[in-house]
């Protein structure tokens, strides 16, 4: 593995791509330091700490939403936009037929969508963000988070906020053009390693204090426990199955064509990181929604409230059922749309393609139906266990210092994946010995 990262650096195209990433990494760190003029950051971290979606909003920021700065919606427009564009695509056929007919100039069609709607998300995400914290008031002195007020500053704000997204969203474009890998998803894996030398800190700091005399033993149980969940995580990402498929010979004047035999790679994880995405957000909202309604004691609405923010705390068993069934269900939402058997088995058709043993048309369909089932059941189940498996680690060791986000680790261990399969592929172009073995 070294030899083939060295490897990398002697062809002058892999490096040049490679670098310029590096300089991706240092602007998109640039812009987690420019903070927005006239907020209280005191403040501004205090009402961060209540409210939980904002934590995990901020995951992917890299500090920037705790900061306030012009990156604190990170890339997230982007990514709602990619998700409702998918899903449109489905449900709209016009989409559906630029997609999958439209080429070259479908695909860049269907891009410029998303960048319209990016842009809409961003604008309607920062309006709502700065008319809610507008409202804010601090309960002991009834100072407000922004220290200028009035409808010219808010809309600077408005329109910063949109204009840091829209600058991530060109800069990932770019890195995807010029680098290697996914530039957005690149930005996001940044935004998520930037936050772990705070959680190193933290985690030192707390052991300094702490007067646990185990507490060091605690550590490395934490420790073997994210390898293990790593370890899974590379298998769950890496499998598939391969279902064998023989193309019969045609004959066209003197040529045959046909007769090779090939296979169809399904991922055993076809939902990706998507399902636990959506299970989080749902997750956090019932205690997000709890911070802006805070009845009085004295209120009958009082124990409901404590209630729900009891039964929702991530340290709960009913949380963690909740969760687990959410991302579950999202597994099996997800992988049916990003894998359209239907249309897998009338290209099979289409192309003289048939599985063997398996009539071609509807026998095919029931069984890559069958197939699939099996195979969304396994990764459904193992997608639930990941997604719970650290609050339970976290749980049983006592580290609650360093932040062991399922969702950020299956960002993070796919990306890297891809990214060096990348490399990989341009390496073996060129006779280089690559990263794997």
């Amino acid at each position: 593995m070294v030899g083939g990262f060295f490897s990398s650096f002697r062809v002058k195209e892999l490096r040049d791509r490679i670098l310029f990433v590096m300089f991706g990494f240092f602007i998109f760190v640039l812009t987690v330091h420019l903070s927005v003029p006239g907020v209280d950051l005191q403040k501004w971290d205090q009402l961060l700490s209540q409210g939980a979606l904002f934590s995990f909003l901020g995951m992917f920021t890299g500090g920037a939403l705790n900061r306030f700065s012009i990156g604190a919606m990170g890339i997230t427009p982007y990514i709602n936009a990619s998700i409702i564009m998918q899903l449109l695509t489905v449900v709209i056929p016009k989409l559906h037929e630029l997609q999958k007919e439209g080429g070259e100039m479908g695909r860049r069609k269907l891009g410029q969508y998303i960048r319209f709607l990016t842009m809409a998300l961003a604008l309607l995400q920062a309006t709502m963000m700065v008319v809610s914290l507008a409202k804010w008031k601090d309960p002991e002195t009834g100072a407000t988070l922004f220290l200028m007020q009035g409808i010219p500053y808010f809309v600077m704000v408005i329109l910063s906020l949109t204009a840091g997204t829209a600058f991530l969203m060109w800069l990932g474009e770019q890195m995807s053009e010029k680098g290697i890998g996914n530039g957005v998803s690149l930005i996001i894996f940044g935004g998520i390693v930037l936050r772990y030398p705070v959680y190193i800190k933290q985690t030192l700091f707390y052991a300094k204090v702490a007067n646990d005399p185990n507490y060091f033993l605690k550590l490395i149980l934490f420790g073997v426990v994210a390898i293990l969940l790593v370890m899974a995580i590379i298998m769950l990402t890496q499998g598939q199955r391969k279902v064998p498929v023989q193309y019969a010979k045609r004959v066209v004047g003197r040529r045959v064509f046909g007769g090779q035999s090939t296979y169809i790679p399904i991922r055993v994880n076809n939902a990706g990181v998507i399902s636990i995405i959506f299970a989080i957000s749902i997750m956090y909202l019932p205690q997000t929604f709890t911070q802006f309604v805070q009845p009085e004691m004295t209120s009958p609405w009082f124990g409901v409230v404590n209630f729900i923010n009891q039964i929702f705390s991530p340290q709960h068993w009913f949380y963690n059922l909740m969760y687990a069934l959410l991302v579950i269900f999202f597994t099996y939402f997800y992988s049916a749309i990003t894998f359209n058997i239907s249309d897998v088995a009338d290209n099979m058709k289409k192309y003289g393609g048939f599985i063997p043993g398996i009539r071609p048309g509807r026998p095919t369909v029931e069984y890559l139906e069958k197939i699939m089932g099996r195979i969304t059941f396994v990764s459904a189940l193992s997608l639930a266990f990941i997604a719970v498996a650290p609050t339970f680690a976290m749980s049983v060791t006592g580290v609650t210092s360093f932040y062991l986000g399922s969702t950020s680790m299956l960002i993070i261990v796919g990306v890297a994946l891809d990214t060096m399969q990348q490399i990989e592929a341009r390496l073996v172009m060129r006779h280089y010995q690559g990263f794997m073995k």
